[in-house]
């Protein structure tokens, strides 16, 4: 038997890789899910809450762009979104960034969370809920090993299915980018092949995994 018979017989005992043989090119590095049907105790207050979360999520993949393209009805459906960050590159919550961000920042949710663009109010705050985004957000690109900073804590208040120390406050003003800035949420991508966010809601629950590339 020939050298080169022998080791395609070697070759053909060899384990295939599973992500090999059924195509898949990526391996999560982290994931974590939340409900939103307990983003708060009373029931009207949830629903502002859910609608500002599944807004910034509408916002986030491009489906809305402005108040006149939100259909209630389709920004609460179910959906898979997705998006890359290459290496180096930096996704941020909102555009107002610190200085050391500026060049590398390629992602934003692309909203503000204010009236105008169609967020809600329960008489507090517009854009109620979109710091549980960024929180759940927060937790699972840390457990992913990425480059993450959140200058504000939300130790304020409880964040429910987050644990307290992942806790992210989020702002936005036009006429205070300063303070902007030190309420957002950075998340650099340090590893050295472009990784994947993907955001899903099914089942009242949203749930973002970060994946790599192999």
């Amino acid at each position: 038997m020939s050298n080169i018979r022998k080791n395609i017989q070697f070759l053909a005992f060899l384990p295939i890789p599973f992500s090999v043989i059924f195509g898949n090119t990526e391996k999560v590095l982290a994931e974590y899910e939340m409900s939103l049907d307990n983003r708060y105790p009373e029931k009207f207050v949830n629903e502002v809450f859910k609608n500002n979360i599944l807004l910034n999520l509408a916002y986030l993949d491009g489906k809305v762009t402005s108040p006149k393209d939100i259909k209630w009805d389709e920004v609460t459906k179910p959906f898979k979104y997705e998006f890359k960050l290459d290496p180096n590159k930096t996704f941020a919550f909102h555009e107002d960034v610190e200085e050391k961000y500026k060049d590398s920042l390629v992602k934003t949710t692309n909203a503000h969370f204010n009236a105008q663009e169609g967020f809600k109010t329960d008489g507090y705050l517009f854009g109620d809920g979109v710091c549980h985004l960024a929180s759940l957000i927060n937790i699972v690109a840390q457990k992913a090993g990425l480059d993450v900073k959140a200058p504000t804590s939300h130790d304020f208040a409880q964040i429910p299915d987050i644990p307290k120390e992942y806790g992210v406050s989020i702002y936005s003003n036009p006429y205070a980018k300063g303070s902007n800035a030190q309420q957002n949420l950075y998340i650099r991508n340090n590893k050295g092949k472009p990784v994947t966010f993907r955001f899903e809601y099914q089942d009242n629950k949203v749930k973002v995994s970060i994946l790599e590339s192999i």
